[in-house]
Order: C-alpha cells, then sequence, then structure tokens
C-alpha cells in the first residue's frame, strides 16, 4: 500500500497522531478512536494493523498490554515524495524565519533604549 493510500484514512491520520505525543496502549488509542468516530474495537486493531504492517506504527508487548509507537520508515517514503516540493516553500519559510528575527531583534532593541 502506497504511504498516502495509508494516509489517506481520517481514522488512521488521527491514530498517528496520538501515537506521535508518545506510545500508547491499544486501549488508549481504541478508547479516543472510538469516541470520536464511533468505530468498534476490532476496526481500530485493523487500522493499527494497516499502520504496522506498512511501516508507520511499531508494537511492543508489556504482559498483556501492546504498547504502540511511531515508526518512521512510512513517514520518511512520504519525507522523499515531498523532497521534489519543497522548492516551492522552502523560500517562503527562510522569509519567514528573516522576519521573525528581525521581530526579535527590534522588540530586543526596544527593550535595550532608556
Amino acid at each position: 500500500m502506497h504511504a498516502f493510500d495509508v494516509l489517506g484514512d481520517p481514522v488512521r491520520r488521527r491514530i498517528l497522531e496520538l501515537l506521535a505525543d508518545g506510545e500508547q496502549t491499544s486501549g488508549a488509542v481504541t478508547e479516543v478512536v472510538r469516541r470520536e468516530f464511533g468505530i468498534s474495537q476490532p476496526a481500530v486493531s485493523q487500522h493499527l494493523r494497516v499502520l504496522r504492517e506498512n511501516g508507520f506504527a511499531r508494537v511492543r508487548p508489556e504482559g498483556t498490554r501492546r504498547l504502540y509507537a511511531v515508526d518512521d520508515q512510512g513517514l520518511r517514503e512520504v519525507d522523499e515524495w515531498l523532497d521534489r516540493f519543497r522548492r516551492f516553500w522552502s523560500g517562503h519559510l527562510d522569509a519567514l524565519a528573516t522576519e521573525l528575527a528581525r521581530g526579535k531583534r527590534e522588540r530586543r532593541l526596544k527593550e535595550e533604549r532608556p
């Protein structure tokens, strides 16, 4: 499955957002996703499996629990695909960084004036 097919599903994107905050139990992920999307526990498990099998999540057993975390393999594929488009926004981001630095400098100079 292509990375964007995996990320095209809002449930899987939400699961990745949850995992980006740190390792989560399958139960904790299921609780949030069931509440937000109204899907069953087996459906959440299926989404976790798709993420795992496509390099976006990893799981480790801890006793009877399963702890999920982000696996950056799938995200690297997305990053590589996006690389050819970075030129469209990198100049804008550089300009933004310059403006932010200029604003900080101006604030600092105002604070230093008696």
